[in-house]
């Protein structure tokens, strides 16, 4: 067995018996704990968050490096990713369309968890030397839980802990994730060679993420609406031709997420547990509510109220899982590419290859599909080099800002020219590090959330 594949052995142990209980046995109870102290806040302010996005509330003087829509956009181009086309598929194949059930769980309840780190996240912010602002799980933690607990020591650990988780999963779940799947579908679909696509990735990704936050956010709110737009009609088209089987691939979908899928076919999985923990699994990677990420772009949002960023924070699970999620997962059970066997992200373009077929347009698919993942694959990609910037500035200084950013350039490279496999099980593992210390910090900080709550509700009355 050679370093590599004994390192993935390792991996797969701890994701397997460790990480993924972890994570679905602390996800959904957050999550269900704070959909009710806060009063199903994501579904009763949905209208006034989209008011927020679209600009109803921005002022030229409120503090901060970018708008409500372009801290959006760039979170979202961070979460709209090969978690939407590769994840799906993936989910499907090692758990049975029932995964995607419990996908459709992570992101409701995920909508409740953005709003509540991200209200914290603004609330405990901090400026640079330069005017910009840093922000993220590592700060709330840093300053919150001394302020309320006392501990400074558990403070302190906890954040370092987190930073370090960012920066190794900027590396794996912004980076390697992405930029694997880009040299899958360019390879699959137009045998072009995964170091050439390797290389080339590379001076992209550099010439965009040496120019800090203000020109990532520029890049993905123009990349954002695109991809997804093209995506979407792209997909509801497959859908739409195939309408009268709508009814019963969300009845294969939810019978599936409660009884699992045998062992047959093209998917692995077999047991509800199974079912769930995947579904969980990438329904974490797909909108990273819970994990910590989000939080350190939408810290640098221009308002005065925290919990106004929180609630535009929601938005994205609503978009990235409960929407352009659920559209993948419909053309792979309606045209049955779920049964083929086939893994990763080929899964996704057999069924939009077959989707379009069957209305004369078979040869769109695969191109659809390898636009649509580059395109949302580089954004998330420009968009965790952010995030892992600002954990490496948190736990090193701004002098190391520059060495991360080619570090992670590098690792770029590697994303491209390693096997599937390891990449994911890495993802998986990673992903982990910095969801579970982020649950145990706004599970302390509730309290805040709650207060923050109530202080922009009786603003936003008195503003009538």
């Amino acid at each position: 067995m050679g370093i590599l594949e004994a390192i993935d052995h390792v991996i797969q142990l701890y994701n397997d018996y460790v990480g993924g209980y972890l994570v679905l046995f602390m996800l959904i109870p957050a999550g269900l704990y704070f959909i009710i102290r806060l009063r199903f806040l994501n579904v009763t302010m949905l209208w006034h968050s989209i008011r927020v996005v679209a600009g109803k509330y921005d002022r030229p003087g409120d503090k901060g490096d970018v708008n409500h829509f372009k801290a959006l956009t760039t979170a979202l181009s961070a979460t709209v990713g090969t978690g939407n086309i590769v994840g799906v598929s993936l989910a499907i194949y090692l758990g049975g369309p029932g995964a995607m059930f419990w996908m459709w769980v992570t992101g409701f309840l995920g909508m409740i968890l953005k709003y509540t780190e991200c209200t914290l996240s603004h609330k405990y912010r901090v400026f640079n030397s330069d005017g910009s602002v840093s922000g993220g799980p590592m700060y709330y933690m840093r300053y919150a839980i001394v302020q309320l607990y006392r501990a400074p020591v558990l403070a302190k650990v906890m954040a370092v802990f987190f930073a370090i988780a960012a920066i190794l999963c900027s590396l794996g779940t912004g980076n390697m994730a992405q930029a694997n799947s880009i040299a899958d579908v360019l390879n699959t679909n137009y045998n072009v060679s995964v170091w050439v696509t390797g290389l080339i990735n590379t001076g992209l990704v550099l010439l965009v993420v040496v120019g800090g936050i203000r020109r990532i956010a520029d890049v993905a709110s123009r990349l954002v609406p695109v991809m997804a737009i093209t995506y979407f009609i792209s997909a509801f088209i497959v859908i739409i031709a195939e309408y009268d089987q709508v009814p019963a691939a969300f009845a294969i979908i939810f019978r599936d997420a409660f009884s699992g899928t045998a062992a047959t076919g093209g998917f692995v999985g077999s047991t509800f547990l199974m079912t769930m923990i995947w579904g969980v699994r990438r329904g974490l990677f797909s909108n990273e509510a819970g994990q910590g990420s989000a939080p350190i772009a939408h810290a640098a949002a221009k308002t005065e109220y925290p919990a106004r960023e929180g609630l535009v924070a929601s938005l994205e699970p609503l978009v990235d899982t409960l929407i352009i999620c659920t559209l993948t997962a419909l053309m792979i059970v309606l045209t049955g590419a779920w049964q083929s066997g086939i893994k990763g992200v080929g899964m996704t373009v057999e069924a939009m290859s077959t989707g379009l077929g069957r209305i004369g347009l078979g040869n769109l698919g695969g191109h659809v599909v390898a636009l649509g993942l580059i395109m949302f694959a580089f954004s998330t990609i420009i968009s965790w080099s952010y995030y892992g910037t600002t954990a490496a500035n948190y736990l090193l200084g701004e002098k190391f800002i520059r060495p991360y950013q080619y570090l992670f350039g590098l690792f770029v490279l590697f994303g491209s020219v390693w096997g599937i496999d390891i990449v994911w099980h890495f993802v998986d593992m990673v992903i982990t590090f910095m969801t579970i210390p982020n649950l145990i910090a706004i599970l302390l900080l509730s309290s805040v959330v709650i207060r923050e709550t109530r202080s922009y509700m009786d603003a936003m009355k008195k503003a009538r």
